[in-house]
């Protein structure tokens, strides 16, 4: 399952859940890419739980928008990975420092609040 929605002005929320196919990935990737069209300085809160590996559909689909996607990069500053899996926390905060400009920190869901409140900072 993957749904994506703006809570507010520049917060934008990812929740995800278990195994994302290939007809979730294509409306979901173009509702954030719609819905972020005019943001400046946005913020992501992923939420993933019950982790699994997208299907092959669903990581063509992400293949075939990574143009659109890499223009996020200009729109988003913040992301906060909530996981609870230790070694996705660390491989959302690996991206980070691979992409110059995007600041990614990870939390246990039971510190959503202090991710929000990174977020906000």
């Amino acid at each position: 399952m993957l749904k994506i929605e703006r809570e507010n002005g520049t917060l934008f929320v990812i929740h995800a859940r278990g195994q994302v196919h290939s007809d979730e990935m294509e409306s979901e990737l173009d509702r954030l890419i719609e819905l972020s069209k005019d943001i400046k300085g946005g913020r992501l809160l992923y939420d993933i739980r019950e982790f699994q590996p997208p299907s092959i559909g669903a990581m063509m689909v992400e293949m075939r928008k990574l143009p659109g996607l890499l223009g996020l990069l200009t729109r988003f500053d913040k992301v906060a990975v909530m996981a609870e899996d230790p070694w996705l926390r660390a491989m959302a905060e690996w991206e980070g420092v691979l992409i110059p400009g995007f600041e990614v920190k990870s939390f246990a869901h039971k510190d959503e609040k202090e991710a929000r409140a990174w977020l906000e900072a």
